[in-house]
């Protein structure tokens, strides 16, 4: 099993950063990701909290040993779910892959929060994933898919990163600008 972990800030408040999930996709640095259908959103009365499952459809190459091994194709689905706790400012997205996961399996959870020491200012994101192959009898196989895996989802995770920052900017950056020409 191989496992990535990562946070930082964004110089934004929790209330612009969950506005901004939801127009992260189509973004110029994550153009693996083709579609986004919602299956399902709900609130649940008694806490307001708001949940959403969504597919996102992606298209990326694997390397040739992989498809010569395994098959598959470049299409490939993840299931996203996302609760959103307004009351607490916390949003938590849990993601796996669909495609191929009879192989691999790549389990992500994120956090959004305000950041403690400057909540109004920042949010702090964590990210965590977890991959991990079910072919126990090819261990160097399965080694070097997990290996790959790993770096395609670290690189993902950066891309992610910098498309989130260029939404926020193009939602709120512009919004001040234009409000300052006024």
């Amino acid at each position: 099993m191989h496992f990535f972990k990562t946070s930082f800030n964004y110089d934004h408040p929790w209330t612009h950063v969950q506005l901004g999930i939801w127009h992260k996709y189509p973004n110029p640095h994550c153009t693996h990701v083709l579609t986004i259908d919602v299956l399902d959103r709900s609130i649940d009365p008694n806490t307001g909290v708001v949940r959403t499952e969504r597919i996102l459809g992606c298209k990326q190459k694997a390397p040739i040993w992989i498809v010569k091994l395994l098959g598959g194709s470049e299409n490939a689905f993840v299931r996203e779910v996302t609760f959103v706790d307004p009351v607490s400012q916390r949003t938590s997205i849990i993601s796996s892959n669909m495609s191929m996961s009879q192989y691999v399996t790549c389990l992500e959870r994120i956090q959004y929060t305000p950041e403690p020491s400057q909540p109004m200012e920042k949010t702090l994101f964590t990210q965590t994933a977890e991959i991990q192959t079910r072919m126990p009898i090819w261990k160097s196989l399965a080694n070097n898919l997990e290996e790959w895996s790993c770096e395609r989802f670290g690189d993902n995770a950066r891309l992610g990163r910098m498309g989130l920052e260029s939404v926020l900017r193009n939602l709120w950056d512009s919004k001040s600008m234009h409000r300052a020409e006024q």
